[in-house]
């Protein structure tokens, strides 16, 4: 590398000597002034002529306005151009530069007439600039007008003409021309001086906003209005006599009004807006994948349920309307809009705060993902009774909303009802580890925390969901259904999160895929659309009727604990429509619910929508079977059968573990055993059995419920039978507090059995000592030191049961 220098140098050197003796001769110092003459041209335009901040401004799918930020420096400034409109050209050409399009920047013979006018006024008359020079003006920020400064822009406009074409000039000119006040370019003079795009303008309103910028701060409009009325109609008289529009149209111009007070811009979509900004889009111009005309109706909708919200102090609600098969967002009301007549700020309710992605208690709204998961794993089939009684695991003693129990009620039922106890005990047989897996999987950005902090509180509102990710979970899942049955094929890139912009391509969509494959067959996506679709709800819906229509939905709604979120969320083959109501500070209020705050906005919203066909059943990932007609599992050979069209992956199930073969005597009024009756003597029976604390539950909602016989007298001290007791609460060796009253005394905690036979007593004993007895309703109240002790109940046939519970302590 060292000797390879010197040898170049020695190369060079004559011809660098030659060089040199050049430039020393008088030729020579012409010829480099000429090249750093021309090297100097050649740079003295700037790369980007405006630096300055744009507005970020968002359009609907098909270009219409939604709305825009003012830039950062306080100016109205739209984003730049491609090409000035037509008629603003023809005007602008008219009344500053009729010569425009032949000329190379500057007009030797304007410059001339103008100085000729200036010396003979002794003022300044005329500036003599073409628009060329008033695009490079503007972007020198308007120095002041002197010789020097005047040459400075001839030979940048010779240079810009080089660059650029005369139409991109006309629509550089269009984006940075001052139209007064606050308001810089062609886009943000149309809306803020007649409402709407600079391509819907008259002629007349062109010819206004063409001689606007010879004198922005002169001629302002609401002021001055003669004055320009009458640089406006000069400018239509010359287009008249240059052709470009006929008398009639020049005349009718005339009489259209001067612009007044500037309009508003369009806050259809501000929180979108705002997002968009957050998300690194500010400056821009957003096309989004909004619908204008269900934008608006959609804001209607929520403003209006807004004002009957407010009069129980709820503020806020936000709604979201996705297409299934694209992901799009078609409508995007982040929250009400502030209440118009109040003494307090904008944003003293938070009507400011997009809570589409806000992080919220998720209520009942996450129990379809565990029903479809199950169904999913073969863990669970439609039909399957789950139990439905008072529940303590560890602790945590969830509760139905009607503070009711059914004993076991069937698995889509206790979907389609919401019920809390049934979702919670699936749950656990499901494992939170798993669920919360899943969750993820399925694109719930929120759920962050390991799945011991969540617990069984998980499926009852104890994480965080956004009204987004939710959207877009329930919109991949009916697409992931929609394509099995129409191509046979469920791809994992039906699963991805929601898009607002607009002309995403099929490579953006998969790239959005949340996972490897898809967290939910389709067979089970379908069996809990069909719940959810289910006409029958829970007592806190009873008010669901009053949004029937011909309008077949997949709906689920969700109530956080403390009445502080109301969640509802609708599925169709085409739409999916979630919906929030709440306070965005977290307050909570009565009957703050789902069903009675977010599910009449989701209905009304539904009811904008086209209605299209239901979901087709995918057969091929469903498989016929003999169900249990009673249980809802797969039959045994003693069940009742029926035919039934399961999730193939229902194969895997349990088969039913309540019925069996039970031994009575002759005349059926009693059980009996080998040890009291011979088997000759005997009917063998199949039964329906539940477990006693089921059973006590059940019978009482299923008067075709039938109990068992009672065992004869004779057969009850020996053998084996079904147990005739069981505990209600506590269950699983529970650690239990006693509960302090409001005098500050300790109170008691309540023990509760069920047993099969009416009128029979029981009899309560802890660590030996008789506490008292109990008939028909078996629950009794006791207060035991705190430590470990053994639960005993014997009931009058001497059954007995015995349960290890420990006392931790008082709970205030």
């Amino acid at each position: 590398m060292n000797s390879l220098a010197p040898r170049i140098y020695g190369k060079l050197k004559p011809a660098l000597q030659k060089a040199g003796s050049f430039l020393r001769t008088r030729r020579g110092r012409h010829v480099l002034v000429l090249a750093v003459i021309c090297g100097v041209y050649a740079f003295c335009l700037p790369r980007n002529l405006f630096e300055d901040p744009s507005s970020t401004v968002i359009l609907s799918a098909d270009g219409q306005l939604l709305g825009a930020r003012i830039a950062a420096d306080g100016q109205w400034r739209f984003p730049e151009r491609e090409k000035a409109p037509e008629k603003f050209s023809q005007c602008l050409i008219q009344f500053e530069d009729r010569n425009f399009r032949q000329h190379p920047g500057v007009n030797p013979m304007a410059l001339a007439r103008a100085l000729r006018q200036n010396v003979s006024g002794q003022r300044v008359v005329s500036g003599g600039s073409t628009i060329t020079m008033q695009v490079i003006r503007m972007a020198r920020r308007n120095p002041p007008r002197t010789l020097w400064q005047k040459g400075i822009e001839i030979v940048l406009a010779t240079r810009l003409e080089l660059r650029y074409s005369k139409d991109e000039i006309l629509a550089l000119y269009a984006s940075h021309a001052p139209f007064g006040s606050n308001v810089v370019g062609i886009d943000a003079a149309a809306w803020r001086y007649f409402g709407r795009t600079p391509e819907q303008l008259s002629w007349a309103e062109s010819a206004t906003l063409a001689v606007l910028p010879n004198s922005p701060s002169l001629i302002y409009p609401g002021k001055n209005q003669q004055r320009l009325k009458d640089k406006r109609d000069r400018l239509l008289e010359r287009l008249c006599t240059a052709g470009i529009i006929d008398r009639s149209t020049c005349d009718l111009a005339k009489h259209e009004p001067l612009p007044g007070a500037p309009y508003p811009l369009p806050r259809l979509a501000p929180h979108l807006l705002q997002r968009a900004a957050a998300e690194g889009r500010n400056g821009q111009i957003i096309q989004s994948t909004l619908q204008y005309n269900l934008q608006e109706n959609v804001n209607g909708i929520v403003a209006r349920h807004a004002r009957t919200l407010r009069t129980n102090e709820i503020h806020n609600c936000a709604a979201i309307v996705l297409e299934v098969e694209t992901g799009n967002v078609l409508a995007y009301a982040g929250n009400a809009p502030a209440p118009l007549t109040t003494e307090l700020s904008g944003d003293e309710y938070g009507n400011d705060v997009d809570v589409i992605t806000a992080p919220r208690s998720t209520g009942s709204i996450l129990k379809p993902y565990l029903y479809a998961a199950m169904l999913t794993d073969g863990e669970l089939l439609p039909n399957t009774l789950v139990p439905d009684i008072p529940t303590d695991l560890s602790g945590y003693s969830p509760e139905n909303f009607n503070r009711t129990y059914d004993g076991a009620v069937p698995a889509h039922r206790a979907l389609a009802r919401s019920l809390n106890v049934p979702a919670v005990r699936m749950l656990k047989q499901y494992r939170v580890e798993r669920f919360h897996t899943l969750l993820r999987r399925s694109g719930l950005t929120t759920i962050t925390r390991p799945p011991d902090d969540y617990g069984l509180s998980l499926i009852l509102g104890g994480a965080e969901g956004k009204l987004w990710d939710l959207a877009g979970t329930y919109a991949s899942m009916a697409r992931s259904l929609n394509h099995y049955t129409t191509t046979g094929k469920s791809p994992r890139s039906d699963f991805h999160p929601a898009n607002y912009l607009h002309l995403q391509t099929a490579h953006d969509t998969a790239s959005r895929a949340t996972q490897s494959r898809a967290p939910f067959d389709p067979a089970a996506i379908w069996f809990t659309f069909e719940s959810m679709s289910e006409l029958t709800r829970p007592d806190d819906e009873a008010a669901w009727t009053q949004f029937s229509s011909s309008k077949r939905v997949a709906w689920k709604t969700g109530t956080s604990f403390g009445f502080r979120d109301g969640w509802a969320i609708g599925v169709t083959p085409r739409y999916v429509v979630a919906v929030w109501a709440g306070n965005a500070d977290g307050e909570g209020r009565p009957g703050l619910t789902g069903i009675a705050t977010a599910a009449p906005i989701m209905f009304d919203v539904f009811n904008l929508l086209p209605t299209g066909d239901w979901f087709t059943a995918p057969v091929n990932d469903m498989q016929e079977i003999d169900a249990c007609a009673e249980s809802g599992h797969r039959a045994l050979d003693i069940c009742p059968k029926q035919k039934m069209r399961v999730p193939k992956a229902g194969l895997k199930s349990a088969p039913c573990p309540y019925h069996r073969t039970v031994h009575l005597s002759m005349s059926g009024e009693y059980r009996v055993t080998s040890d009291c009756e011979s088997p000759g003597n005997m009917q063998h029976v199949p039964w329906f059995v539940l477990p006693p604390a089921m059973e006590f539950y059940y019978k009482t909602k299923y008067p075709g419920y039938r109990a068992l016989p009672p065992l004869r007298s004779d057969c009850i001290s020996g053998g084996t039978h079904t147990r005739a007791m069981e505990f209600v609460y506590p269950r699983d060796e529970p650690r239990l507090f006693i509960p302090t009253e409001l005098n500050g005394r300790p109170g008691k905690v309540v023990f509760e059995i069920a047993h099969r036979r009416p009128g029979t007593k029981v009899f309560w004993h802890i660590d030996e000592e008789y506490l008292g007895e109990t008939k028909d309703i078996h629950q009794f109240a006791a207060a035991p030191a705190e430590g470990k002790h053994t639960l005993t109940v014997v009931d009058e046939q001497g059954e007995t049961m015995t349960l290890q519970i420990e006392i931790v302590g008082k709970k205030n």
